[in-house]
């Protein structure tokens, strides 16, 4: 017998009560959840993005730029970082609590009985909401992987692959080509591929991937633009970009050098769209400025917050801080989770870290807790200074207790529990 909740705390109890047990890979209950609800997914046109780093960015770039167009666009992102509806997200506005609730009271015994998860079930959650809102295109990103990640359901105007990396190893392979090809899984026949990954390498496999697929077409960023003269600073990052017949100076208000690449990957995945999803550089030149995207280098007061979580993304971060100005000493406060390449991360934060606040992040699962003896013995094989402190409110406070600036990073668990208990929301700033 299911019987109904009373609240959005209790929902968000059952959806993530769908989080434990094995990794559940495959469409095969996505699409029998979506089809008893009517197959709200092909309601609405879609854009799929897939790839190891850069999604994000990309996402909000294209948001932006759709809604200064007068879309009506909706974005399906994870993980979030302080509240679940960050997720599902139109015109702005974050899914109501009161939906979430009607969501899982109409649909629990149906989700149990084909034993969704949970990211099963708030995918279907993402498409019904976008539907009953009349979203005008929805941004899907993807959770993990591609190839046999819930959101593969969709078929898009354009798919689109940022970046690879290793991450996720356990379970896309453990080469950067087995990666690739699990991320290239978006491609489909007919539909138009943008590849976004610099190395022609593996580009080149990505590229093989969507022809194999049947894609309609096949764009590389790094064969159709060139973005030079970048500069970054506390404002964002300016670059010339030459993309689709035009040399443009542009600026985002994302930090860091690889935001020109990510910029250019999003020009071309909505040229590739068509109308009326093409945006022209100049038009882009405007719409840039309204887009934001929390806990991606966002700097509030003394407070830095990334959620780099592989070894690429803290080279990234690394790079980028020590290309802007700052008089002031740099304290990191970092949780990583143990699946992760913590040590490759910490060997690329050392050179700009005063010191490591190694702590646990309160809402990381335990299973996934790094082991904080193992850390404090590599951090003391790196010679930068390192303080150990459990209690993530007490690492909060001893960050606070150090003159400068304090980073946060190392995921997505440690950034929303450090936003939340310094009362930062990612949805109001």
């Amino acid at each position: 017998m299911v019987v109904a909740l009373s609240g959005y705390g209790a929902a968000l109890d059952y959806l993530y009560a769908r989080t434990t047990g094995a990794f559940k890979f495959g469409l095969e209950r996505t699409r029998a959840l979506l089809a008893e609800m009517g197959d709200p997914h092909l309601a609405v046109p879609t854009l799929h993005i897939a790839g190891t780093n850069g999604k994000g960015s990309s996402v909000a770039t294209a948001e932006a730029l759709l809604r200064a167009k007068g879309l009506r666009v909706a974005r399906y992102t994870s993980p979030h970082l302080v509240d679940f509806r960050e997720r599902i997200v139109v015109a702005g506005t974050p899914i109501a609590e009161r939906e979430v609730v009607e969501f899982v009271d109409r649909w629990m015994a149906t989700v149990e009985r084909i034993e969704a998860s949970f990211f099963e079930a708030t995918t279907a959650m993402a498409f019904a909401h976008f539907a009953r809102a009349r979203a005008d295109v929805a941004l899907i990103e993807t959770g993990l992987g591609g190839r046999l990640d819930s959101t593969n359901v969709v078929h898009p105007l354009a798919a689109g692959v940022t970046s690879i990396g290793l991450d996720h190893t356990e379970y896309l392979g453990p080469t950067l080509e087995s990666i690739a090809r699990e991320k290239a899984g978006i491609f489909k026949a007919g539909v138009p591929a943008v590849i976004g990954e610099p190395s022609p390498e593996v580009a080149g496999w990505l590229a093989r991937s969507a022809r194999a697929a049947g894609a309609s077409a096949i764009r590389v960023v790094a064969e159709e633009t060139r973005t030079e003269d970048i500069v970054v600073d506390s404002t964002g990052t300016a670059f010339t970009l030459h993309a689709l017949g035009a040399t443009t100076r542009l600026h985002t208000p994302l930090i860091g050098r690889h935001q020109a690449a990510n910029f250019a990957f999003t020009l071309l995945l909505l040229d590739a769209a068509g109308a009326p999803m093409a945006t022209s550089p100049a038009s882009a030149k405007t719409a840039a400025e309204a887009i934001v995207l929390p806990g991606r280098f966002q700097r509030v007061g003394r407070w830095i917050f990334d959620v780099a979580h592989n070894a690429d993304g803290a080279r990234t971060l690394a790079g980028t801080l020590a290309t802007l100005p700052h008089d002031d000493e740099v304290t990191v406060l970092l949780c990583v989770l143990a699946d992760k390449d913590w040590r490759e991360m910490m060997a690329a934060l050392a050179p700009i870290a005063a010191r490591f606040i190694l702590t646990d992040s309160p809402t990381a699962p335990a299973s996934r807790r790094w082991a904080l003896s193992e850390v404090v013995t590599f951090a003391a094989s790196l010679g930068v200074e390192h303080v150990v402190e459990p209690d993530f409110d007490a690492a909060l406070a001893r960050a606070k207790s150090f003159a400068g600036t304090t980073l946060v990073t190392g995921s997505f668990h440690t950034v929303g529990d450090a936003m939340a208990r310094l009362q930062v929301s990612p949805l109001t700033g």
